[in-house]
């Protein structure tokens, strides 16, 4: 992306256009599907396997890792039982520990078993699941209170216009959930309520953990609802196709 100036005015809409990195991220992800489907049906001989690593770091390689940064510090703060002071402290380690390392590393295998079960319908609800995450990753920015008045979150939300941000971001929920729900049937109902599942606990461990969010949180979140959509679609799709 071309360099651009971080001033306010150029803040004050940044927000509405961050679902539209996850539009990206989700189309580049089914069309590697398709490729692997085509491979498979063509005979090339490549692994699937060679596909489903490509899968799961598309969304690191579009956005620099700067959210599993986000998940990584954050799982070292929780993990460390500390006090909430202490907790903001360790999110602004720049240093990795040993439960952030651990963590990464589940989380990307579980990343690759999920998408080795990706169907047809499975993965356009994973694909569409980069722009729902995204949406209420940046719902939150503007809405749940700031644990600090410093940060790429609190920078954000003091710039951004609230109330047309909001707006945006809410039609842009609304019209997910509805394209979700309705071309996705059962996998896609059930990656709604997943991804409303974990904002909602977002909501409450940040509050409880940090007395707010940060940009370390909200990429945390952002993580975890990612796999937490792909999973249940997937899930919801052998259910409902072994029934």
């Amino acid at each position: 992306m071309p360099e651009s100036e971080w001033s306010r005015e150029n803040l004050s809409y940044a927000l509405i256009y961050f679902p539209w990195i996850g539009g990206l991220i989700g189309l580049i992800t089914y069309g590697i599907f398709r490729l692997k489907e085509w491979c498979a049906v063509q005979g090339t001989g490549i692994s699937d396997l060679t596909f489903l690593v490509f899968m799961v770091l598309v969304p690191v390689l579009i956005t620099g890792g700067i959210h599993m940064d986000g998940f990584m510090d954050t799982q070292d703060a929780l993990s460390s039982y500390q006090p909430k002071e202490r907790r903001l402290e360790i999110l602004k380690d720049s240093h990795a520990g040993a439960f952030a390392i651990l963590s990464c590393t589940v989380y990307f295998l579980c990343c690759t078993a999920i998408y080795a079960s990706l169907t047809e319908r499975s993965v356009k609800v994973t694909a569409l699941g980069f722009l729902l995450s995204r949406t209420l990753s940046g719902l939150s920015v503007v809405t749940f209170p700031q644990a600090k008045k410093d940060g790429l979150a609190a920078t954000f939300a003091e710039n951004a216009a609230k109330k047309t941000v909001r707006s945006v971001l809410g039609c842009y929920l609304v019209i997910l959930c509805g394209v979700l729900i309705v071309a996705g049937k059962g996998a896609g109902t059930a990656a709604v309520a997943a991804a409303g599942a974990v904002f909602f606990c977002y909501y409450r461990m940040s509050l409880k953990n940090f007395g707010g969010i940060t940009g370390d949180l909200a990429g945390y979140f952002l993580q975890m609802c990612e796999i937490w959509i792909a999973a249940a679609a997937v899930g919801a799709d052998i259910l409902l196709t072994n029934i």
